[in-house]
């Protein structure tokens, strides 16, 4: 039986991924993924791809969903209550990929803590309750301030795989964090089983399937140490996961079609099958 292993959210794009046994699954993914994000002094946001030490930031909401506890190395942890933009608060404008999006900012307190731990101007800012935004890919949906769909699956057979030709290369197998998936499931033989997956149900909850997951430069980062630690895995996935839209593809992502409850140990059960 195919099984979850693993629930990871990350409530701050970019930030530390926070498990979890069980979690709420809403229309924009695990709740709170991807709620806040980090933008410089001009609004565009901050990734690991230039900003790496945003992974050794540890974003942590209270169970009642009220305030964001913040904690890194070296510097005393910050909380503070959400600004959820629900009363009269201004809209910040902000970027991602170039597309703008209207933004609650979290305050000075959240801005001075982040910019002493990044090195640089920064600002916290949080998806406004109107936050209509639509995703690409074969099964629309909507997601927070995620890169796009809503929900990225990653099989650990696929993972084994990969690590397998790193160190018959001779180079040391990575950790599944590397990758920054919310669902990692177990119990598939095949490597890459979750490609062909294009409807598929969790606990109470029924996902669609969006597009492959393109790798970038996030996956060179270490995100123990926020340190930058390639060429793996993009040396070695180059050399049999190329996609022809460009670049290289490890794990799929889902849209939510139904929404519900999911934990830790569900079947993941696949109701309708691709052909590539």
């Amino acid at each position: 039986m195919v099984t979850v292993v693993e629930l990871i959210s990350y409530p701050v794009k970019g930030c530390a991924g926070i498990p979890a046994a069980e979690a709420e699954l809403t229309p924009a993914g695990l709740r709170h993924d991807r709620s806040f994000m980090v933008v410089a002094a001009d609004g565009v946001f901050r990734s690991q791809r230039t900003d790496p030490r945003l992974a050794v930031i540890r974003p942590e909401v209270s169970a009642d969903g009220n305030h964001l506890t913040l904690s890194a190395p070296g510097v005393d942890p910050l909380r503070f209550g959400i600004d959820a933009g629900t009363g009269t608060a201004a809209r910040a404008e902000v970027e991602m990929f170039r597309t703008p999006y209207r933004a609650v900012d979290q305050g000075a307190e959240a801005a001075g803590w982040l910019s002493e731990v990044l090195g640089a101007p920064s600002r916290l800012v949080r998806v406004p309750p109107e936050h209509d935004r639509v995703t690409d890919g074969l099964t629309p949906g909507t997601s927070g301030f995620a890169d796009s769909s809503a929900v990225h699956v990653l099989s650990r057979a696929s993972l084994d795989d990969l690590n397998a030709r790193i160190t018959a290369a001779g180079r040391a197998p990575l950790p599944i964090s590397r990758f920054r998936p919310n669902f990692v499931v177990d119990g598939w033989t095949e490597p890459g089983t979750e490609d062909r997956a294009r409807r598929l149900t969790v606990g109470d909850c029924e996902l669609g399937f969006t597009k492959l997951a393109v790798r970038c430069a996030v996956t060179l980062v270490d995100q123990h140490t926020g340190a930058k630690a390639g060429p793996e895995p993009l040396r070695t996935l180059a050399s049999y996961r190329r996609v022809p839209e460009g670049g290289v593809a490890f794990g799929s992502k889902f849209s939510v079609l139904k929404t519900g409850k999911v934990a830790v140990g569900d079947a993941f059960h696949v109701t309708d099958w691709g052909t590539d």
